[in-house]
């Protein structure tokens, strides 16, 4: 098989040891070639524009401005083709589906064993999902309608991410809402995911409509 025949992916996790461990592992595929690494979600979408792999394996958690529910996104914009494959540690469903609406094909967590991944990436290239039997029965769930669809968000949401809703209804930015809650702006990027994710919203605007027809924010609190 010729190097052009390879299924090319890209690596992309802030920690070394990962990243070393995974390439040691595809190295020997004879099917298989890793093309490049980064450690940031930032440096993740300078790499796939530079080589337009078939597939990135995606972590979420990482330094910097762009996590990798972000560069997710950003990376399917810029290149539809690659098939982003989100390998972490994380199952939780304020990560799920912010990466599946992201893009995301495959989610793996990262004690998947060695041959199981690369099988996976050989799917992935192939654009078939597979996803940790965890992930799959959140998702068929989510499909069934489990979850009620009038969403109490009094019970779901916590009282901080109920002061950040409301703030976002109010038509603050991240940056003032951190100064006015005396976070930093990266926290109030994760608990505005994580209300999204528990409210099943899209986007801040769906949040800040939603805010005001189920009465968390009224008229009269301005002022």
């Amino acid at each position: 098989m010729t190097t052009t025949d390879k299924i090319s992916v890209l690596l992309v996790d802030d920690h070394d040891v990962v990243r070393l461990g995974v390439k040691g592992y595809l190295d020997i595929q004879p099917d298989i070639e890793v093309v490049a690494e980064a450690d940031s979600g930032e440096a993740g979408i300078v790499a796939v524009a530079e080589h337009a792999p078939d597939v990135v394996l995606m972590d979420l958690i990482m330094p910097g401005c762009i996590e990798g529910v972000e560069a997710t996104r950003r990376i399917k914009q810029s290149s539809p083709r690659t098939q982003i494959f989100v390998l972490t540690s994380y199952h939780q469903d304020e990560h799920i589906f912010p990466a599946i609406r992201a893009g995301a094909l495959s989610y793996l967590l990262k004690s998947v064993k060695a041959p199981e991944l690369a099988d996976a990436i050989r799917k992935a290239a192939n654009h078939e999902s597979v996803l940790h039997p965890r992930v799959a029965a959140r998702v068929v769930q989510e499909l069934h309608g489990a979850r009620l669809d009038a969403v109490n968000p009094f019970v779901e949401l916590s009282e901080r991410e109920m002061e950040v809703l409301k703030l976002v209804a109010e038509g603050l930015s991240n940056q003032a809402i951190a100064e006015k809650l005396h976070v930093t702006v990266k926290t109030v990027r994760s608990h505005t995911s994580n209300i999204l994710s528990k409210l099943h919203l899209q986007d801040r605007t769906q949040a800040a409509v939603y805010a005001w027809r189920q009465g968390i924010v009224r008229r009269d609190d301005d002022g």
